[in-house]
This record gives C-alpha cells, sequence and structure tokens, in this order.
C-alpha cells in the first residue's frame, strides 16, 4: 500500500504531541512509545477507510484522496478508524491510538511472555505485541478470513511474524496455550472461560468490558478464577454476535406504544459531562443502551433494553425534561434508582470497580471497592 499520503508525518507528529500534552504515553511503559513510533498505524491501515458523513459511513480511499485518507487514519488520540463497513455499520476499526496504548499499558508485557490476541483486524496492535514479546511469542485470532490475510500481508511487511489465525475469538487458541498475557479488542458482555484457562496462573487478562470500558484481570493461582479492576473508559465495537443480534432505539421503539409519560425532574447534564456515572449506570443496567443529543431546547436521551422496552427523555425548554416509557419495563424510573445507588455509594469513579469470574465462568460480578465485602452486581 502507499505510504507516502501527503502530510501524513505531519499527522503523527500532531497526534504524538497531542497525546504528549494530555499525558497519555505512560512512564512505567516507554517501550509503547517506542513501538508506536516504529511501526505506525498507516503501515497497518488499508486503501479505503470509512468516514461517517452525518447520515452514513462513505469509503475514503487513499489512491483518490490520499490526503482526506491521512486524516482518517490519524485522527484525534480519543477517535478510531473504521476499516471496514457490513450492512451500513463498522464491524473493524484501528483502535484510537489512546486506547491502544492505555491498554497495551494495563497488559504489562514483558519480553518473552507468550500473548494471545483475539481480533487481529488490522495487526497493528500484533505487530506492536509482538514488538515487544519478541519472534513467535504472539498468536492473533481473527474471524474474518479477510482481515487475517490483510493482517498477515502487513505483519510480513514490517519484518514481523506473530501467528494469525483464523477463528473465534471467544475460543481463544488452546493449541498455543497456556499464554502469559492475554488481550481482546473487542467488547464482551461476559468473559469467556477459555481466556482464563488458556492463561498461566498468575497470567494477565485486559478486555473491554460491555461496550465502555477496559478490565484487567489476574489468573488465581489455582487457575479457577480471575479478578481485577477496570483500567480505563472507552467504547468498543462488541463481538460479531453482538453486531448482529441487537436491535436499535428505533426498532424497539416500534415494538410498544407510550404507556406512561411524566416529568423528569432530574437534571440530564451528569449523564452527558460524568463518564463514572455512565459506568455505573452500566454496571447496574448492563441491558440498557442509552443516546445523548441536545438540541435547542436542551439535552434529550434516548434509552431502550434491546428488546421491548424504551424511554424517551425529552427536553421541553426552561430546563423542563419530559419522560414517556413503553413496553415491559419502565426505563427512566430504572435510571433513577440506579442514579441514586450511584450517589449512596458516594460517587465512586469507574477506576473503583472491578470483575471477578469463578466457577468455569458459570458466575460473573462486578463489585465496587472490594472483590469480597463491597456491593456486586451479578453479569446476567
Amino acid at each position: 500500500m502507499l505510504t507516502t499520503a501527503p502530510g501524513i508525518d505531519r499527522l503523527r507528529r500532531s497526534l504524538a504531541a497531542a497525546m504528549e500534552q494530555r499525558g497519555d504515553w505512560p512512564e512505567r511503559s516507554p517501550w509503547i512509545r517506542e513501538a508506536v513510533d516504529a511501526l505506525p498505524r498507516h503501515r497497518f491501515a488499508p486503501d479505503r477507510v470509512w468516514r461517517w458523513d452525518g447520515h452514513a459511513y462513505v469509503p475514503v480511499s487513499q489512491r483518490t484522496d490520499p490526503a482526506g485518507w491521512a486524516s482518517e487514519v490519524y485522527p484525534g488520540p480519543d477517535t478510531a478508524t473504521v476499516t471496514e463497513v457490513t450492512d451500513g455499520l463498522p464491524t473493524s476499526s484501528l483502535s484510537s491510538q489512546a486506547v491502544v496504548v492505555d491498554m497495551l499499558d494495563s497488559l504489562l508485557l514483558e519480553p518473552g511472555h507468550r500473548v494471545l490476541e483475539l481480533g487481529t483486524g488490522s495487526g497493528w496492535n500484533a505487530a506492536l505485541l509482538s514488538r515487544r514479546a519478541g519472534p513467535d511469542r504472539t498468536v492473533s485470532v481473527e474471524a474474518s478470513c479477510d482481515l487475517a490475510h490483510a493482517a498477515r500481508r502487513a505483519l510480513a511487511a514490517a519484518g514481523l511474524t506473530p501467528r494469525v489465525e483464523v477463528g473465534d475469538g471467544n475460543q481463544g487458541w488452546a493449541p498455543a496455550a497456556p499464554y502469559d498475557r492475554v488481550i481482546a479488542t473487542y467488547a464482551v458482555e461476559r468473559i469467556p472461560w477459555a481466556w482464563i484457562a488458556q492463561t498461566r496462573p498468575g497470567g494477565r487478562i485486559v478486555t473491554p468490558w460491555g461496550r465502555l470500558g477496559h478490565l484487567a484481570l489476574t489468573v488465581a493461582d489455582d487457575g479457577r478464577s480471575a479478578t481485577g479492576w477496570v483500567q480505563g473508559l472507552a467504547q468498543f465495537m462488541p463481538d460479531r454476535e453482538g453486531l448482529r443480534r441487537e436491535s436499535d432505539f428505533a426498532q424497539v421503539r416500534a415494538r410498544s406504544e407510550p404507556e406512561q409519560e411524566r416529568p423528569f425532574l432530574r437534571d440530564l447534564t451528569p449523564l452527558h459531562d460524568n463518564a463514572h456515572l455512565r459506568f455505573a449506570l452500566r454496571v447496574a443496567l448492563p441491558h440498557l443502551r442509552m443516546t445523548l443529543a441536545y438540541d435547542a431546547d436542551g439535552l434529550n436521551a434516548w434509552i431502550h433494553d434491546t428488546e421491548q422496552s424504551w424511554a424517551a427523555l425529552s427536553a421541553i425548554g426552561g430546563g423542563r425534561t419530559i419522560a414517556t416509557q413503553g413496553g415491559p419495563r419502565r426505563l427512566a424510573d430504572e435510571l433513577e434508582t440506579a442514579w441514586d445507588t450511584w450517589l449512596n455509594l458516594g460517587s465512586p469513579d469507574l477506576y473503583d470497580f472491578g470483575m471477578t469470574v469463578t466457577d468455569n465462568g458459570a458466575t460473573q460480578f462486578i463489585w465496587v471497592n472490594d472483590p469480597t465485602t463491597g456491593p456486586h452486581w451479578l453479569i446476567p
């Protein structure tokens, strides 16, 4: 692929400088910045990426619009580059650089570690892992044959030799187990037990959870459980099964008529501005999906449970909001109850939360402050 898009070196430097200014380069893992500098993300981006134009994803070709392509590959620190769109939805991406760096820092990867990656995508993350762990120490699993093939080509061009296999990442890759480190690049609702079973006792698993954050689990000495803390906040794509099966608000709204309308007396602003509140709500109400948007009257929220229940919190001006609800559940009421629970706990940060997985994966729960004595919520 071409790598001489106009301004690409300037964009690389600008992105690195923005991360430097924000303190995104971790002091305890200097190897990460060195690896990113040596293996820049554009070397793993496909010739066609995708841009959201406000209505749909449109292709941006490196050959016909090299400057536009470069700006999509090197956006801000928190913006991902969409590399695959299927039926109008993004199904693969080059994750935002800040998130990639943060997750690699959480992995505590050392030279010589055997590492398993779930979700190869473009191959960039596998390249960074391979550079740190050493030759032939990385296995990466990708569900898409086409993506796996493209990643192998990009990795070979970079002179790296991680093993890229085609398969279901939720099953791990047993033939090369056990691993010292496991890292996933897509979000799961429940931790696949295969990941824990294929990790050495004392090994570390870093994965996005619930599309809203990522956590690091340490496997117990007896290999029968894993526990650890939330490490950061970011949005992630789910696995491909999750992409296929989930309904959006419009679909859920069409399944039931409005059944209740009432004033919603709480200021919605924290839903938009407070990431710690949003994470706590995701823990307490794992099936809920929420979209926020401002209009001339204020902040609005659309909530649904992916099945039959929905709520619209509509600003009507003058600081007033109306809650309209439909379906068997009263989601606006549930939202307020979960919000009050978080407040009564002292408004804990997302970093105060953690996860424990036991019983061959059958029991999984999120806890706050302490895995044994703290409040906890079972993951359904």
